[in-house]
């Protein structure tokens, strides 16, 4: 893994939505307070490393989204669940959000993390991933943790090496099983998710029997649940073997 994900150091953090004014300050005050807020949304809008820290290729956002089980979940009620927490464009900037946050394998119920590149929604329906798919693994309980965090290192650090195709990354913990999944923009582009497969096997260190499936969001988007169905490929869940002396 990048020896710049080591990294870690203290930075004044947040920048907060503002709303509209709705009262009349004095003219001075006036100039000054839409100054403010001119400022304030550049920034708000910019997340930029800071000095001395380690800038990423690109800026990811992290969301996080939990919804109940059985029910039947649209589009709209989907993105109504998301919700973001934060953006970040330096190593050192995602270690403070990923220190602070908690591990996939403490979550409980049908929750999600997900890993996107700034700009771009954890959906099917985003302009980004419209035309994408996603490589699923399901694992066995207890392995996510692990198995996130080594995904998305990877991720950050441009192992993929397939330039701008990796839109994002999600895990998903479930009641028997938990499940992780990269996206990418072109489903069509059969070299690229390639790549992306034989990648993920290394960083995963997944024994050469493991089966994965690429699934396209516009089947996703034809089938009920947000995954899509549980497929007979899957029904030999994949634990990884250790390396214990």
């Amino acid at each position: 893994m990048n020896n710049k994900f080591d990294a870690l150091k203290d930075d004044d953090s947040g920048d907060h939505d503002q709303n509209e004014e709705n009262s009349t300050p004095k003219d001075g005050e006036k100039e000054k307070t839409e100054r403010d807020k001119s400022q304030s949304s550049s920034k708000r809008k910019a997340v930029v490393p800071g000095p001395a820290e380690h800038p990423l290729q690109y800026n990811y956002t992290f969301w996080y989204s939990r919804r109940t089980p059985g029910r039947p979940t649209s589009s709209q009620s989907y993105e109504q669940n998301i919700k973001q927490i934060g953006t970040f464009a330096s190593v050192e900037q995602f270690w403070r959000f990923y220190s602070h946050m908690v591990r996939p394998g403490d979550l409980t119920g049908h929750s999600d993390f997900h890993l996107f590149k700034e700009g771009i929604k954890p959906m099917w329906e985003d302009d980004a991933n419209k035309n994408g798919g996603k490589w699923i693994i399901r694992l066995r309980k207890g392995l996510a943790s692990r198995c996130w965090e080594n995904l998305i290192l990877a991720m950050l650090g441009e192992q993929f090496m397939v330039g701008e195709e990796i839109c994002g990354a999600v895990v998903s913990v479930r009641f028997q099983e938990d499940i992780i999944s990269i996206w990418n923009k072109t489903a069509s582009d059969q070299a690229t998710t390639a790549r992306i497969r034989d990648t993920l096997r290394r960083v995963l260190n997944l024994p050469p029997n493991t089966i994965m499936e690429y699934k396209t969001h516009t089947d996703s988007i034809k089938m009920p649940g947000r995954l899509g169905p549980q497929r007979l490929l899957f029904q030999n869940l994949w634990k990884p073997r250790l390396n214990v002396p």
